[in-house]
């Protein structure tokens, strides 16, 4: 079974001048071009648009997922690895509307509030399971301890400083920078500088004799930047490609510059 291109773009809700632009941008190819020159999509082209608009809705920038699409050949893992996110996701807004309306509840009521019912699904603890998984139970309680003992202004400064990281490397790939150039490779310096203030990143990297994090994991944190929709809209949103710049520009400096 095929659809065209007008039928596919009302059931998903978009519009076939957007499926004609993914598809220049060898995003979402058509099965076949009829006699008339009308695009058709056939079943794989229906799950690969949805991965798109799922990418698409976390955040991620069109090259980053065009990224993302090649380097996962296995859909049916690729598809399960989109379902945990949005599971997980949906398990956090859950509790922050369960959070609200014990909340507004308990205001309209007068009676006495609960810190922990308040912040609940608000916390960064919402990636415990997921950084155990990854890195270990002492990294995850490790890193928790951190971030809590940084205090309020600690954590807005520690915040602040990623933010202003993130803009100036969307204004260098904008600029046109090379990876390897001096501008970027002066901001991976200060990238990884801030990863060294946290002890959870530094710990989970095998933190080198020199205080910075291990190359492996720099590498291979730049490559979730890219893979990772959660992390890459922290950079995609100062300009598409600026999360694969940011990977790239990571790993030269990493083999460069670091020791595992």
């Amino acid at each position: 079974m095929e659809w065209s291109i007008q039928e596919i773009a009302r059931k998903a809700g978009t519009t076939s001048r957007t499926l004609r632009h993914y598809g220049d941008l060898g995003l979402l190819v058509p099965s076949r071009l009829g006699s008339n020159g009308y695009r058709y999509y056939d079943q794989d082209a229906l799950v690969r648009l949805q991965r798109i608009l799922l990418l698409r809705e976390l955040g991620l920038s069109l090259p980053a997922i065009k990224d993302v699409l090649e380097g996962q050949r296995d859909t049916g893992v690729a598809l399960r690895a989109h379902l945990r996110l949005l599971e997980q996701e949906q398990a956090r807004i859950g509790r922050q509307i369960a959070s609200v309306r014990t909340t507004l509840h308990k205001t309209e009521e007068g009676t006495e509030l609960m810190a922990e019912e308040v912040f609940d699904g608000f916390d960064h603890t919402a990636h415990e399971r997921e950084v155990t998984e990854r890195w270990g139970r002492a990294a995850y309680e490790e890193g928790d301890r951190w971030w809590r003992g940084l205090g309020e202004e600690g954590r807005k400064a520690f915040l602040a400083e990623h933010e202003a990281i993130a803009r100036d490397w969307g204004r260098a790939r904008e600029a046109g920078a090379d990876a390897g150039g001096e501008q970027a490779q002066e901001i991976a310096r200060r990238h990884c500088a801030w990863l060294s203030s946290s002890t959870a990143a530094s710990d989970a990297s095998g933190r080198a004799a020199s205080g910075e994090p291990g190359r492996s994991y720099v590498i291979g944190l730049g490559e979730m930047y890219v893979a990772d929709p959660r992390f890459g809209k922290n950079y995609d949103r100062y300009g598409d490609g600026t999360a694969a710049f940011v990977r790239d520009a990571l790993t030269i400096y990493a083999e460069r510059r670091l020791s595992d």
